[in-house]
């Protein structure tokens, strides 16, 4: 039996709801291990810096569809809650239209910026040419990049969060074989690496869309709809957070990056490249149960029913505790094995990133608090409490810590600046949740 927006949630209902998108999310970082593999290995240590390098802007782009995907099913979820299923169809229909003029605007200004941009994040000589290259294409498949992430979250609101994971691991799938047959086959370079992500992309985003588009069982389809301004500002009011987490989370990264060149220069860049690469597989965890529970706390705050929202706060809590856990014992015991995966072939760089790996992972201990609760209160439509804890967490406590700690700490300041903000976003986290439990009767 499927399990529904509107029961009552036990740890088992909790899992078989959120198991899907945990695994999409995991899956999506993967793939992007893969990618990061293939680079590093068949391309090369400055090409591997260069992605590094030019990717989180690229991220920073694509941050509308984390806004529309999250705020918009936060909106859409309550709207359900109460009871209204011909409006939600609407407003989806209208977060997907605008989400794709914006997508097309985007790609056309920000194909001619790659190169100041490239220079602007420190890139020299054939880095920045390499940056260009690589980016330019991925810029091709932008729109449905910015589909793909916000179609992950309307799959969970439209109570299909199994079709979601089956999209996104063939777009997975394709992205590897892709990288195989263009990088390991045909030896096409930093091009073929480009073209294997695009094409994984344009496969995501579209399979998506044709089956919105056409009569499903879902809960949401394609429609004809109206311009709803109010909607449109509820909506990214309500994914501030998610905005604003990508917005910093690329600006922050292109921060480390300007940081890790001068105190390390290319092997710091290439070190922390392995690091994202394999903290996001870690860090989707907590993503993952995020997205897929926030749909659930959303139709219960439509629906009046605050014992609901305490019991899945709750237990939410216990779950997210236990992750933690898991995942710094996981970081400790994979830091060497997977350093030596990636960039085994430079001894020197090898023992850097394996150092930066052992530190790095204590922050896995405190991330998923942070991730939990801004998706919480993005849920409620509380956008603001949400932006908040996302601002300090990903820009601000981020910022600060990895412009001071260098200065005490050199190299190693730089691996714990973000063990330090996690830590304090934990602490906000928790104020905000006790400061707020009259307000939403949780």
């Amino acid at each position: 039996m499927s399990v529904q927006l509107s029961d009552h949630f036990t740890y088992g209902k909790l899992f078989r709801f959120t198991l899907p998108p945990i695994f999409m999310m995991i899956f999506t970082s993967v793939y992007g291990v893969v990618d990061g593999f293939f680079v590093s290995n068949y391309v090369g240590k400055t090409p591997f810096a260069a992605v590094n390098l030019i990717y989180p802007f690229l991220m920073l782009l694509g941050a509308f569809g984390f806004m529309f995907g999250s705020g918009g099913s936060a909106l859409i979820a309550k709207t359900l809650g109460e009871g209204d299923r011909i409006k939600a169809k609407k407003l989806f229909s209208l977060f997907i239209y605008v989400s794709i003029i914006l997508a097309l605007v985007i790609m056309g200004v920000s194909f001619f910026c790659l190169r100041p941009i490239a220079v602007l994040l420190g890139a020299e000589g054939e880095l920045i040419d390499y940056c260009v290259t690589y980016g330019q294409i991925l810029l091709v498949a932008l729109p449905f990049f910015i589909l793909q992430f916000e179609f992950q979250t309307f799959f969970i609101t439209a109570e299909k969060p199994g079709l979601g994971l089956f999209v996104t691991i063939f777009s997975g799938v394709t992205n590897m074989v892709l990288d195989y047959v263009f990088l390991a086959v045909f030896d096409w370079g930093l091009p073929g690496a480009a073209w294997a992500t695009a094409g994984s992309q344009i496969v995501g985003g579209f399979i998506s869309l044709i089956y919105f588009a056409l009569p499903n069982k879902s809960l949401l389809r394609l429609t004809a709809t109206g311009l709803d301004i109010k909607a449109l500002v509820k909506a990214c009011s309500n994914g501030a957070s998610e905005f604003v987490t990508n917005i910093s989370m690329s600006l922050v990264s292109m921060l480390y990056n300007f940081q890790l060149m001068r105190y390390a220069g290319e092997n710091g860049v290439a070190a922390y490249g392995v690091l994202m690469y394999v903290s996001f597989v870690f860090v989707a965890i907590f993503l993952g149960y995020s997205v897929g529970v926030a749909p659930v706390i959303s139709f219960h705050f439509g629906a009046k029913h605050p014992k609901e929202l305490k019991n899945l706060l709750k237990k939410s809590c216990i779950i997210i505790a236990g992750f933690s856990i898991v995942m710094l014992i996981a970081g400790e015991l994979l830091a060497t094995p997977l350093s030596k995966l990636y960039v085994g072939y430079d001894p020197e760089l090898f023992d850097m990133t394996e150092r930066a790996f052992f530190l790095y992972s204590f922050s896995f201990l405190f991330t998923g608090v942070g991730i939990f609760g801004s998706a919480f209160f993005t849920a409620l439509n509380d956008g603001l409490t949400s932006a908040i804890i996302s601002f300090l967490r990903t820009f601000l406590f981020q910022v600060a810590a990895v412009l001071i700690l260098p200065l005490f700490l050199n190299l190693e300041g730089i691996w714990c600046a973000v063990i330090v903000a996690e830590l304090l976003a934990t602490v906000v986290t928790v104020v905000f949740l006790m400061a707020n439990k009259k307000k939403y009767g949780y």
